[in-house]
């Protein structure tokens, strides 16, 4: 049965980062679950040829009509803790970034004001620049499709090109256009580096508010490490690995592992460890039980349900 009155208010909070104090009420979550879900239809019957247009509308509309969702939705972890794993894994500066789905644009201009040369890119002008308080002369934007991107900017051209939360929003028609997309688009020895919900500790949306075990909003699809793996290969990447905790990484600092070499060695291992886990929780019968193991190996750092990947050309 799904929750009503303040336990659905509780959950919606939580789940969307929304401070205690704000005005949401039960009518204004349950059309944004309506909304969504309709809005979700649309986008999974959308045919390649008008994916874009369905795409734009579908947040513009999404946005417009949720305006809390602009002004309510906070995380107050500070920057420079939030985005210290992101620079670990991206280097120091000189580099030129491209940022696919920029959202508020938090991220990538936090990245421009470390020194790199950033590119913010959304499909619709509801998010973006106009959320930025203040802006970086290391920062333009543009808009996309989010999955064509050699359409839109030059072929290898970029250093490295980043997505935070992003593809588990594609259709999953488009993901593999989308890597070898962003392929193209980098240089020799580039890198893709993103971060997209694990399916294992899902739903990751609207859906865990309402207590379903599968996304029935704008996650279309949330993934495991294997599909990931397989589909960046395929796009022809040949080195693909995941991202530390930065926890992690501070103890191997400790322990004298410094070396870049040596890190992506251990990252490698760390990703083939992912991926034994997960294939030992899908034979967990119960997406309930599946969720509760892998919060639990989460805490021991022996699953991460936050997708890290790094993926080099």
């Amino acid at each position: 049965m799904e929750p009503r009155g303040l336990e659905l208010i509780t959950r919606y909070k939580r789940n969307y980062r929304i401070p205690a104090e704000a005005e949401i009420t039960e009518q204004m979550i349950l059309e944004h679950w309506e909304l969504e879900r309709k809005l979700t239809k649309d986008l999974l019957e959308s045919k390649s040829e008008n994916r874009w247009e369905a795409f734009e509308q579908a947040y513009t509309t999404l946005y417009t009509k949720l305006e809390w969702q602009n002004y309510f939705v906070r995380d107050s972890t500070p920057t420079t803790e939030k985005y210290k794993t992101w620079l670990k894994m991206i280097g120091s500066p000189p580099k030129k970034i491209y940022e696919v789905g920029s959202g508020k644009g938090e991220m990538i201009a936090y990245l421009a004001k470390c020194g790199f040369q950033c590119k913010a890119t959304e499909i619709t002008k509801e998010r973006g620049s106009k959320h930025l308080s203040d802006s970086s002369p290391n920062l333009s934007w543009g808009n996309s499709d989010g999955v064509h991107l050699d359409h839109f900017e030059q072929t290898e051209f970029y250093d490295l090109v980043v997505s935070n939360q992003v593809v588990e929003h594609f259709h999953p028609d488009d993901l593999i256009t989308h890597f070898k997309s962003a392929y193209k688009i980098l240089l020799n020895q580039g890198k893709y580096i993103f971060t997209t919900p694990h399916c294992h500790t899902g739903p990751h949306d609207i859906s865990l508010v309402f207590g379903y075990d599968n996304p029935q909003g704008m996650h279309l699809k949330e993934y495991t490490y294997r599909e990931l793996h397989n589909s960046l290969k395929m796009a022809g990447y040949k080195s693909i690995y995941c991202a530390i905790p930065a926890k992690l990484i501070k103890l191997l600092s400790i322990l004298g592992i410094k070396e870049e070499e040596q890190i992506i060695l251990i990252s490698v291992f760390y990703f083939n460890m992912m991926l034994i886990v997960e294939s030992i929780l899908f034979g967990i019968p119960s997406k309930k039980l599946r969720r509760f193991f892998s919060r639990l190996l989460r805490k021991v750092y022996l699953f991460a349900d936050n997708i890290f990947l790094i993926a080099q050309k």
